[in-house]
């Protein structure tokens, strides 16, 4: 079934507020993800006092690039085997259990924050934080089409993501605001921390009404999913069957096979994933350069800096809202792919005219720099958000239900580990005050390179969608 053709915004909005009231179940899920995403702005808030802006833990480049490193590679690893499990789990128990544990590692990184710890163990708790809701959220997206149909996706998507972003960035201004009002140091990012675990424990109570099964998958496996050895142990976890070890482990290998095989099968969901790759490959270079570029000046001016880097997040956070907007009307005209491209040109106009002046700009044309910094903040939001969107749709619609899970766990790993290797990268190339106009070249390159290769993916052979 295809997408009906775009509506007048309020027209869309009146027909998914219907969609709303008339299942009680989207709606529900939909709290789901507010407010896990509230909780989530309001975390790394904190983690940001914490460890970028905290006089009491001094970071260069490499540091800054480590602690991301440490907070979401583990993951990157590990998540297309979470994935697996969410297309073999019953989504509902994984859903509340991962709330619960995200809360209580919350608490205990808050209270490790409190007791003055190193950065090690601080970036291990931040790191156990940041997994459980990367799974949570692949877990939500996996579970959207099991309680709305499938021509509701894409403007559905559109509007959660503006609500979804509103509520993250309302999260992090008010972390940000408890930082600011207790002080900077680990004592208010330790409060600022304890409190975003009110977004876990809200998002546990409400997932807990849906009945189970209700979220998927549709069975234990996909078919022909044999587990075990001689001793036909099962795989199993919160529905209750037997956990075979090794078996286990070859089990969800071969599910991730499948799941990396259906994603292949679909030209639209490669070439999201291309995008998505080269944006977030110039999105970590561009974090660790606005990080840099907006500490520069008096050290001792923690709330400057801070308020800096609010406003450059609060940007991008309403590029992310605007691209709710915009999705809906550009892919049914432009196409997922050439949707893709667009967003992708465009960001290479805005890297090389707004990004380059930060890193040329001293003394009075550094304050300009810094807003042309925060329009393109605004706007590469807006460039990777729809991409983000429009590969959304593409894995919601084109993959089945028995692999849902495994692409978009698939997803996170290319988010994170192209972001991580662009941070490092970048850490050992670009000075610690963010005077590198190469990089940003560098940037620009890396969009035009994945318009080659979409070009190069829009003309294979493809088969099946799934395996």
């Amino acid at each position: 079934m295809t997408a009906p053709p775009p509506a007048e915004p309020r027209t869309r909005l009146a027909a998914v507020t219907a969609a709303l009231r008339e299942n009680p179940g989207t709606l529900r899920l939909t709290m789901v993800r507010l407010t896990g995403q509230f909780g989530d702005g309001m975390f790394q808030a904190a983690l940001s006092g914490a460890i970028l802006f905290n006089p009491e833990r001094q970071t260069d480049p490499l540091a800054i690039a480590g602690g991301f490193a440490a907070l979401l590679l583990p993951y990157s690893i590990i998540g297309p085997f979470a994935g697996a499990l969410l297309d073999r789990w019953d989504r509902r128990r994984v859903l509340l259990y991962a709330n619960l544990l995200r809360a209580v590692l919350i608490v205990a990184t808050a209270a490790g924050l409190l007791a003055g710890i190193r950065a090690t163990p601080l970036l291990l708790g931040a790191l156990a934080v940041v997994g459980v809701s990367r799974f949570v959220g692949a877990g939500v997206s996996a579970s959207l089409p099991k309680v709305l149909s499938q021509r509701w996706l894409v403007p559905m998507n559109s509007v959660l993501a503006t609500v979804a972003s509103g509520c993250a960035i309302l999260g992090a201004g008010l972390g940000f605001s408890l930082i600011g009002v207790i002080g900077a140091g680990d004592f208010a990012s330790a409060v600022a921390t304890a409190a975003s675990a009110s977004g876990s424990i809200v998002s546990g109570l409400v997932v807990a009404g849906f009945r189970p099964r209700a979220l998927g998958p549709d069975r234990d496996g996909p078919p022909g999913d044999t587990v075990g050895g001689p001793t036909g142990d099962t795989v199993g976890g919160p529905t209750g069957d037997t956990v075979g070890g090794l078996a286990t482990v070859r089990a969800i290998a071969a599910g991730l096979r499948r799941g990396a095989t259906a994603a292949w099968g679909s030209r639209d969901v490669t070439t999201a994933f291309l995008g998505i790759g080269a944006h977030r490959i110039v999105f970590g270079a561009d974090t660790l350069l606005m990080v840099l570029a907006l500490r520069r000046g008096d050290e001792s001016a923690v709330g400057i800096h801070l308020a800096k880097f609010s406003a450059a997040i609060t940007a991008t956070g309403a590029g992310l809202v605007t691209a709710a907007v915009v999705a809906p009307f550009l892919i049914p005209r432009l196409g997922r792919p050439r949707t893709v491209v667009s967003c992708l040109v465009a960001a290479i106009i805005v890297q090389l005219t707004l990004v380059t002046p930060i890193t040329v700009a001293t003394g009075g044309t550094e304050r300009r720099a810094e807003l042309l910094l925060l329009a393109a903040a605004f706007l590469l939001g807006l460039a990777g958000q729809v991409i983000k969107l429009t590969g959304d749709a593409a894995m919601q619609i084109e993959i089945d239900d028995t692999h849902r899970g495994q692409v978009f766990a698939l997803q996170d790993t290319i988010f994170n580990i192209t972001f991580v290797l662009a941070l490092a990268g970048t850490a050992l190339l670009i000075p610690a005050d963010g005077r590198s106009p190469a990089v940003v070249v560098a940037a620009a390159a890396v969009y035009a390179c994945g318009i080659v290769a979409i070009g190069a993916n829009s003309r294979r052979r493809t088969g099946p969608s799934a395996a």
